[in-house]
């Protein structure tokens, strides 16, 4: 049988919130489990268009300690180039309003997501953490 039930684990990151500044999303512990996907779920976004003098940019940075993040290179993720920790950059009409998935296959415990804002835009965003492959399961 096909269970993704009792092998996955899904926790909210950031609950569904229209974003108008910086931020960082930290300490998503990855403990108990082997792999890891971010969900950035991103609405329509409001006020200045998209471009590159209005824009939101997200980092992913790891740390074994939850004290000590650095950026994750592109050998730590799936289908993604990484620059300087970039993993993704929404500066145009069409960035917005998507789903854009981070698959992690980094070593590290935890997670760390900066999002930057540059110029006036607003976007509606959640984010969650997939995590799967648990040491034990079920997973409750």
């Amino acid at each position: 049988m096909k269970d993704l039930y009792n092998n996955l684990e899904i926790v909210s990151v950031l609950d569904p919130i229209v974003v108008s500044a910086t931020a960082t999303q930290t300490d998503i512990d990855l403990a108990g489990f082997n792999s890891a996907c971010l969900v950035v779920n991103c609405g329509l976004a409001a006020g200045t268009t998209l471009g590159s003098s209005h824009k939101f940019v997200f980092v992913l940075s790891d740390s074994a300690d939850g004290t000590t993040y650095a950026v994750v290179e592109t050998a730590d993720m799936l289908d993604l180039t990484v620059a300087s920790g970039v993993v993704i950059t929404i500066d145009a009409v069409g960035e917005d309003n998507s789903i854009y998935k981070l698959g992690y296959v980094g070593g590290k415990r935890y997670l760390q997501l900066v999002y930057t804002k540059t110029g006036s835009p607003t976007i509606p965003l959640s984010i969650t953490i997939e995590k799967g492959h648990p040491l034990d399961s079920p997973v409750d």
